[in-house]
């Protein structure tokens, strides 16, 4: 399996290299070249499949055993998921007049990116162990995504691992998630800006081949290849589990419903779209509504500002997975891709060709919630079935409360992705007039040490941290010269 980048300017790349590159070197991201078709017989084959076996199966896809072998990626996938509370690693809940809600968060940090970060970090250590290397890992974080990260590789011998988190955006209960892993191995930097202003230094660092070469870094956000494949399984089991019978012609659909902020499940549902899947997305964003916007109007374009939000970790205005869906949908037309990223990159603001905005259209579509929205849905869904839902997956279930209030509910079976457990925001919980209920080690949490660097308005941040890479760099060239001695 061949991958390529979505602006066409940069040499194909295997699985690993994908996975230790993040950004292509011309800025754009990795994407299959080709998508393999699943027939009717496949996916009845998979349909009686566990979560876990989905994730091996997809993975074997789009790795190739020539770099992984089945065995050894069976082994990696099992314990990538040894952590996770629940036993079936995903778990899918019934609750009143239809609503399904698909929890993704039974990993360490209570959040769905343990599922595709636990995987990614399995297959990381399984290349870095057999080339005898060593990675810096540079994350920019909403909230969830740096501490699944930080899990993930904490106390690794052949890893550092930077993250930037907004300072006083996320939840108190995110930010201790990061900031209390003392591991040698680990850097968290507190940033004065929103999580699009982090991402700008990393972008910035990203840009500097030589740099990115010389120091062995990569990202871990959702740009990358692997976060994608591992999540393409959420949408497969939400089918196989909703679908009302594989034995009809064709096969039903199911409406799967995404919360999302930088739009990387989004990118996953819609390749399982093109390799077969019959669903039919919708995507459920917060008051910062720049995928609804262009869903609707073809109307990619930033806002002045991100609003802060409940729903916090989709307080984005660039999801840059878009640029993965504008290359599907174009018919992997890199040109194409490239112009339209240009011209996004120069100006902030895209109005997508006709042509493009209509096939989005048709591949999914979309709702933005706002805070009083959320508000009510988490009351709702207590009240009628004593379930407590995290602010992001209450914009999954507003969409779904919306269509059975309209009498849309029995048309077709609907699954709603739940991205976070309701004991990570607690002051959204009780900004519901509900009571949060908050596990053991979450509360422990309070009373750890805690360390952070501040990266303040005024500072240079690319520097700071092109400056924290080197330092790191050169304690791991100390480390190898003395084991080697």
């Amino acid at each position: 399996m061949w991958y390529t980048s979505t602006r066409g300017g940069a040499p194909r790349v295997n699985f690993e290299g994908a996975l230790f590159s993040g950004y292509a070197p011309d800025g754009g991201l990795y994407m299959p070249e080709e998508l393999p078709q699943l027939d009717r017989e496949t996916l009845c084959r998979w349909s009686t499949l566990s979560y876990r076996s989905l994730v091996k199966e997809l993975c074997a896809l789009f790795i190739g055993l020539e770099l992984i072998p089945r065995h050894d990626l069976n082994d990696l996938i099992d314990q990538a998921f040894s952590r996770f509370r629940h036993r079936d690693v995903v778990h899918l809940h019934r609750l009143r007049d239809g609503l399904n809600i698909l929890e993704l968060w039974h990993g360490v940090t209570y959040a769905f990116k343990d599922l595709s970060l636990s995987c990614t970090a399995q297959f990381m250590q399984y290349f870095l162990q057999k080339r005898k290397k060593h990675v810096t890992i540079v994350v920019g974080t909403s909230g969830d995504t740096g501490s699944a990260a930080i899990e993930s590789v904490q106390g690794l011998k052949n890893v550092d691992i930077i993250v930037l988190l907004p300072k006083g955006r996320c939840t108190k209960i995110q930010e201790l998630q990061m900031t209390t892993v003392l591991k040698e191995n680990v850097r968290v930097f507190g940033v004065e800006g929103n999580s699009d202003e982090l991402d700008e230094p990393i972008k910035a660092v990203f840009a500097d081949v030589a740099f990115v070469q010389r120091h062995n870094l990569m990202s871990l956000n959702s740009i990358n290849w692997s976060r994608v494949l591992v999540q393409m399984a959420h949408h497969f089991f939400a089918y196989f589990q909703c679908a009302p019978s594989l034995d009809t012609h064709p096969l039903p659909p199911v409406e799967v419903v995404v919360p999302t902020g930088a739009a990387g499940n989004l990118a996953a549902g819609c390749i399982a779209q093109k390799m077969g899947l019959p669903i039919r997305l919708v995507v459920a964003v917060n008051g910062n509504d720049i995928i609804h916007r262009t869903v609707q109007k073809g109307d990619f374009s930033l806002c002045e500002v991100v609003k802060p939000t409940l729903a916090s970790a989709m307080d984005i205005q660039v999801p840059y997975n878009m640029e993965r869906i504008f290359w599907l949908l174009s018919g992997s037309d890199s040109q194409a891709t490239r112009a339209l990223m240009e011209q996004f990159e120069r100006s902030q603001s895209l109005h997508l060709p006709k042509e493009l905005h209509s096939k989005l259209s048709e591949a999914v579509t979309s709702e933005s919630v706002s805070d009083e929205a959320i508000i009510q849905t988490m009351g709702r869904c207590w009240e009628e079935n004593q379930y407590l839902l995290c602010p992001h997956s209450a914009t999954a279930v507003n969409y779904h409360y919306q269509q059975s209030d309209n009498g849309q509910s029995s048309s077709i079976s609907r699954c709603c992705l739940a991205p976070a457990s309701a004991a990570k925001f607690p002051e959204a919980v009780q900004a519901a007039g509900l009571t949060p209920q908050t596990p053991a080690e979450i509360l422990a949490l309070e009373h750890k040490e805690t360390r952070c660097i501040p990266m303040q308005r005024g500072d240079d941040w690319t520097q700071m941290l092109r400056c924290t890479i080197e330092g790191l760099s050169q304690r791991w060239e100390g480390c190898a010269v003395n084991s080697s001695e």
